[in-house]
């Protein structure tokens, strides 16, 4: 993709980075031992080489620091499982903050799988942590819409699945197409795992996307209920769906950050579930 330059970044796009968790400061100073006073810099630097492989917002509003792993309400369960031996993949995994965080919380990264679509995205990743020489992660790059790519290596062989801000990216058929392989990849027995936060809506449907002419569904709890209902039915599988929406507005977020964007229409809600083979 070729580079933009400042006047063509969409309105969403934060040039600097102003606000750290300190989650994440923690990682970056602790784990990547990035000093202190360049953290934010050094953030500022890979995200902008990111943002040019695709601009996804949460690449452009430096979102992708929420670390949401860990906001998960079974993050402990997770982390003790991987640890105990269950093996782990990041679905959508950007730069891989979502595994480093894993890492850092004492998880053996041999356990962790992560994919993306573009290779690029994982490269950077071992760049913003500063961890290639140590992290045994296994990346693969692969289309999930795609059956026969490089995922199917895993099939049968995961335990637990995160995704975070991926399956909202996709209009409801094609959500119930990556449902499938999410099926297919876990193990085939019961208490395999999806986990992970996406945006939401209060009324279910389909929104424009970011940067495309593509339409993709917001779901709420029970419409999230019923599409792994369906991926059940379509699948001889049988799920227990847990899904909220959170309290905060983001269509009002937006606005107080002096945005109005049509991908997050009035409703909007984070997102956040469990997913489990019964």
């Amino acid at each position: 993709m070729a580079q933009a330059t400042p006047d063509q970044k969409p309105a969403w796009f934060k040039k600097n980075l102003t606000e750290l968790k300190p989650e994440a400061r923690q990682l970056f100073e602790s784990y990547s031992n990035v000093p202190s006073d360049q953290v934010k810099s050094h953030i500022e630097q890979f995200r902008n080489k990111a943002f040019e492989v695709y601009p996804y917002p949460c690449l452009g509003a430096f979102s992708f620091l929420d670390l949401s792993i860990s906001m998960s309400p079974c993050y402990s369960e997770i982390l003790e499982r991987v640890k105990s031996g269950d093996i782990y993949l990041d679905l959508g995994c950007c730069v891989g903050q979502d595994i480093r965080k894993l890492v850092y919380d004492g998880a053996p990264s041999e356990n962790t799988y992560g994919s993306d679509l573009s290779k690029e995205f994982m490269d950077i990743g071992y760049e913003l942590f500063l961890d290639k020489p140590t992290l045994k992660t296994t990346f693969i790059a692969a289309d999930a819409l795609n059956p026969d790519s490089d995922l199917k290596q895993l099939n049968g062989k995961i335990d637990i699945i995160n995704t975070a801000s991926f399956f909202h990216l996709f209009e409801w058929d094609d959500q119930v197409k990556v449902a499938k392989m999410v099926v297919n990849l876990l193990k085939p027995k019961p208490g395999g795992m999806l986990v992970g936060r996406q945006i939401g809506n209060v009324d279910p449907g389909h929104v424009p996307s970011s940067n495309s002419e593509k339409q993709r569904f917001r779901q709420n709890p029970e419409s999230w209920a019923k599409l792994w209902k369906q991926v059940g039915d379509e699948t001889g599988t049988s799920w227990e769906v847990h899904a909220k929406l959170d309290d905060e507005d983001l269509v009002k977020k937006a606005e107080q950050a002096g945005l109005k964007v049509n991908f997050i229409p009035p409703g909007s809600r984070w997102l956040g579930f469990t997913v489990r083979r019964t």
